[in-house]
């Protein structure tokens, strides 16, 4: 079962249980997966999927069919679009984090500002269909797009602008032709010319001293004029502790749980320090 783990993925489906049937909502969970949703597309501001269902005989449906499903959002207009980049563009904090291809956690700000939403506030909003013969919304199938849509939105928060009628390079097409816009992206442009390639990620060793002799005698390799250390100095503790568990982040595709894999191994090792068992 897919489930959001995001704020943004979250919030979507915060915004629906507002004007939506929790129960009804909440049966769709067990379908926001790949073994039910066969497929899906985004297209016109509308995500379409093929569901598969359940043999029903109440229903009259004995073969396991497949469901046609949908869920269009209502498109923001276009000169209404064109006041939100105004103001989107107006804002450095905005459009850098937007052109970086980051969505800020107040982004609904600006839209507020001009009587807009990007997130669903109504049924008004929304529209959809299923091929199924339940007649309520939603039905099952609706519902357990709507979580699937959630966990889309965990991995990209831009499909909410296609939505609403704007693509991502759409948006960051117009955010760089206002003035704030163009700037940064010159500097960004700027910042990358000056990269330049290395032959190798790790440094390369270079000899320090005299040139190592080609032969050596042995009683030389073993008796050399400097000796080791008696004793090591400890090195200084790293800068991020535990950098392995933290590089794959709190959700590596490994971990399946809705809490945080970092802050479960901080409790784990906490534990095993103080010589509990953490099982």
């Amino acid at each position: 079962m897919q489930t959001s783990r995001t704020w943004w993925g979250q919030r979507f489906i915060a915004a629906l249980e507002k004007f939506t049937d929790t129960a009804r909502l909440a049966r769709g969970r067990g379908y926001a997966n790949e073994n039910r949703i066969k497929s899906w597309s985004l297209a016109d501001h509308r995500v379409s999927a093929k569901i598969r269902g359940n043999i029903n005989p109440y229903f009259g449906v004995t073969k396991e069919p497949t469901y046609q499903t949908s869920i269009a959002l209502k498109p923001i207009a276009a000169p209404d679009w064109a006041k939100l980049i105004r103001d989107l563009g107006s804002r450095a904090a905005f459009v850098s984090r937007l052109l970086l291809g980051e969505m800020p956690d107040n982004i609904e700000t600006p839209f507020a500002n001009l009587k807009q939403h990007l997130l669903p506030q109504g049924r008004q909003d929304i529209t959809t269909h299923c091929s199924c013969p339940d007649w309520a919304n939603p039905c099952k199938h609706v519902a357990g797009l709507y979580y699937f849509l959630a966990a889309k939105l965990d991995q990209d928060p831009f499909l909410l602008f296609e939505l609403r009628g704007l693509s991502r390079q759409e948006l960051q097409r117009q955010l760089q032709r206002t003035p704030v816009g163009a700037a940064l992206a010159k500097a960004l442009q700027e910042d990358l010319a000056n990269l330049e390639p290395v032959p190798s990620f790790f440094e390369r060793p270079q000899p320090l001293g005299s040139p190592v002799a080609a032969e050596v005698a042995p009683l030389d390799y073993w008796y050399a004029d400097k000796r080791l250390p008696d004793r090591l100095d400890r090195g200084e503790q790293p800068m991020v502790p535990a950098l392995l568990v933290k590089k794959g982040g709190d959700f590596p595709a490994f971990w399946p749980k809705a809490h945080s894999f970092i802050a479960t191994m901080e409790v784990l090792y906490g534990q095993i320090r103080k010589g509990k068992k953490a099982w």
